[in-house]
């Protein structure tokens, strides 16, 4: 039962159990101090808001660990989300009480972060943090979360310019054989690096001419290279294959027989990603006199504008890059859809036009006097 009793030392000590029948006391110099104090715990118990003055004290590092343990993750956002807490995060939260960090706190760390960060890593560690405290809250381990009314720095938009045909096929012809269908399968499917190293001969129906994307190769850290899921759930999707990849992939399983992954090392080994672009992505790029940033994106941003540019709509264009939205798709690319001016007069014209509706207006004439 809750109780207010007077201690020897003459201060108040309120007394009462949480919800999971623990023992809780706090003391104060007055009377009226304890009861108010004891009434405010008694309403947080009915309401579900209590929070435990002992759980409030945990770190920040010390929960993130509990939580992360029990996310379900994909291996390669599990090694992403402890990457960006233990450089960003843990630096300054790491060793605070949960309790102890409050929103003006937040704000500045944003502040400094972004001094050194993008503003699209500052939003993704922001998020991380924010889900952290968010749990913290569901678990009644504090009574409030402080990432509450904080600003990110606001991300400059980068219009996407896609690679010309001249382009891409500069860039097929500097490749080495063993990939130069890799490259054709990207332009051709827009396809992400790693679902384009995971594809396997089993993917791949030359009859019905389609491409089953299930699977992408992830390389982890002090790990050989591993198939895992796609992306995102969007990602599982069937791309219909243009005949110039039929033939590009008939003819590299011609050169280069192949049971599982269909693009694999000269020793059969599976793509290590940074090995390939130091020895055969980035001296084709030079070859193909294409400029020095240029990365394997910019096929699938190719494939996207191709699409675009004979009339696709959003939707198949969502569908064929595997983005779970079509908000996705149109923030990445709605400047590549043909301006809709022309075929707004147009409508126009073609309805009124067809009536004749505009007024006739006749010349005033004067009266001599």
């Amino acid at each position: 039962m809750a109780s207010v009793d007077k201690l020897a030392s003459g201060r108040w000590q309120a007394r009462w159990r949480d919800p999971q029948g623990r023992q809780c006391k706090q003391s104060f110099p007055r009377k009226s101090d304890a009861e108010r104090h004891l009434t405010g715990v008694e309403h947080n118990i009915l309401t579900g808001g209590y929070v435990a003055p002992e759980d409030g004290r945990r770190t920040f590092g010390d929960y993130s660990e509990a939580w992360k343990a029990v996310q379900v993750h994909r291996p390669s956002t599990v090694l992403h989300v402890e990457t960006m807490l233990r450089r960003h995060a843990y630096p300054t939260f790491g060793a605070r009480a949960l309790s102890s960090v409050r929103p003006s706190e937040v704000q500045a760390w944003v502040r400094g972060i972004s001094d050194t960060l993008a503003p699209a890593t500052v939003e993704v560690v922001y998020r991380y943090v924010a889900a952290i405290f968010r749990a913290a809250v569901a678990d009644r381990v504090i009574a409030a979360s402080p990432c509450v009314g904080v600003k990110l720095p606001r991300k400059a938009r980068r219009e996407v310019v896609p690679l010309a045909t001249e382009a891409v096929e500069a860039l097929i012809e500097a490749m080495p054989d063993r990939y130069r269908a890799l490259v054709v399968l990207a332009a051709g499917t827009g396809l992400r690096q790693g679902e384009a190293f995971g594809v396997e001969r089993r993917h791949v129906d030359f009859l019905r001419r389609t491409l089953k994307v299930e699977q992408q190769l992830l390389l982890l850290p002090g790990q050989p290279p591993q198939v895992g899921p796609p992306k995102t759930d969007a990602s599982h999707r069937t791309i219909p294959l243009p005949q110039v990849v039929v033939d590009a992939l008939a003819a590299h399983l011609a050169a280069f027989p192949a049971d599982g992954l269909l693009f694999t090392t000269g020793t059969g080994e599976p793509i290590r990603r940074t090995a390939f672009s130091a020895t055969v992505w980035q001296p084709a790029i030079r070859r193909a006199g294409l400029p020095a940033g240029t990365g394997f994106h910019a096929l699938r941003h190719y494939y996207a504008s191709l699409l675009i540019r004979h009339g696709e709509s959003v939707k198949v264009v969502q569908l064929r890059l595997g983005h779970a939205t079509a908000a996705e798709t149109l923030d990445t690319y709605s400047h590549l859809w043909p301006d809709s001016e022309d075929r707004t007069r147009l409508a126009v014209d073609s309805v009124l036009g067809a009536h004749s509706v505009v007024p006739r207006v006749c010349p005033e004439t004067s009266n001599a006097e």
